[in-house]
């Protein structure tokens, strides 16, 4: 299997953005610093990798004035259980390219939140999906976030509790937002979990707990997470297709590695967190965190062989930030301490054949809703 160009694993960094390993630590992005370990070696992390072309189209999202307010309500009814198997929420009625019903509405997708829980409610605001009081408002609307919900940001359980509340509210109006699982919430689970057990790792010693530190995670996330948060990140899909577009979270084609067709892999995704074993977890985790599998000669190519095996036209990732793709943060901007490109929507690119919904909002860039398809 082509793992496809550019799919090195993530530095883990500062808090506050994307930034080399610290010395001597050995956890995830260590073995960028090995590529002979793998059988198609990975280019470079952030700092070398070759900018992308310049021209690649962005499609930007229309400015609306959105001042979020304070809720009077709770965020989550307390009667609702996210992982009942009867939701209504769990059906999507547009799973078949081309088989669209008449009432299903316009459908949504949202980049990497990864705590920004005001950026959310403003960017939700601004497409008509939430009211002034962060209350779905968008009736038989589909929308669908991408994961990374926590990490780097101030309220990452805050973003999942609204995730949690729009799913129920989504439902009880005739439409649904739904969830994959992102590269993050496999790191929160695992640092719950395994803690400082040591696991495998082609870089040496690792632990969760330390990669979690060390990639912004929050104590504060830590403190409030509850067994319901867990058990709902737990049974998150990998990846889903609807309208034609295969979403997932990380521009790579790993997903492969655990199956043929979208239901074994999801299914498979699943089986690897309820064995609960620590070493598998890594792998896994460590599969979730290549990057730029798009980007660059190979990428369309890339991005074909996904798309033939799980179907769709065009591929809809988050996890790699528009300003990385296009090479312009990490030592690539000679006498710039600003990126060339000012994000200002989704970037098209590899043929046609993909979408990048991560806007850099870690990295003072903009949190991502569209609706899809993009036009470009």
């Amino acid at each position: 299997m082509t793992q496809g160009a550019g799919q090195g694993a993530e530095w883990f960094g500062q808090p506050a953005g994307y930034g080399p390993a610290p010395a001597g630590y050995e956890g995830p992005g260590y073995e960028q610093q090995h590529a002979h370990e793998h059988a198609h070696a990975p280019e470079p992390g952030y700092d070398g990798a070759p900018p992308a072309p310049a021209h690649i189209p962005t499609v930007p999202a229309p400015p609306r004035p959105y001042e979020p307010t304070q809720r009077d309500t709770p965020l989550v009814p307390v009667d609702y259980t996210p992982t009942a198997r009867d939701l209504p929420v769990l059906s999507d009625p547009a799973d078949t390219p081309g088989d669209r019903p008449e009432h299903a509405g316009p459908l949504y997708v949202v980049g990497d939140v990864h705590g920004y829980l005001d950026e959310l409610l403003a960017a939700l605001g601004e497409r008509g999906l939430v009211d002034e009081t962060g209350h779905w408002a968008a009736g038989n609307a589909r929308l669908w976030f991408l994961g990374d919900f926590t990490d780097r940001g101030p309220d990452g359980i805050g973003v999942i509790e609204l995730v949690m509340q729009l799913s129920a509210e989504a439902a009880a109006a005739g439409g649904y937002c739904r969830a994959l699982m992102g590269n993050h919430e496999l790191l929160l689970l695992g640092a719950h979990r395994f803690g400082d057990t040591p696991v495998n790792s082609t870089g040496g010693t690792a632990s969760f707990l330390a990669a979690w530190r060390l990639n912004g995670g929050q104590p504060s996330d830590m403190e409030r997470l509850e067994d319901r948060h867990l058990t709902w990140i737990s049974r998150l899909d990998a990846a889903h297709l609807t309208d034609g577009h295969l979403l997932v979270h990380s521009d790579t084609t790993a997903y492969l590695d655990y199956g043929r067709s979208i239901e074994e892999m999801n299914d498979a995704v699943t089986g690897v967190l309820q064995r609960n074993d620590a070493d598998e977890c890594w792998d896994l985790f460590r599969k979730f965190t290549k990057r730029f599998a798009f980007r660059g000669d190979g990428g369309a190519d890339a991005a074909r062989e996904l798309l033939g095996v799980y179907g769709g036209q065009r591929v809809v990732h988050g996890h790699s930030p528009i300003p990385y793709l296009l090479g312009e943060v990490g030592g690539e901007v000679p006498d710039s301490e600003e990126p060339r490109h000012q994000v200002s929507g989704p970037m098209i690119y590899a043929d046609n054949l993909a979408v990048a919904m991560d806007g850099g909002v870690t990295m003072e860039g903009r949190l991502l809703v569209a609706q899809l398809p993009l036009i470009g």
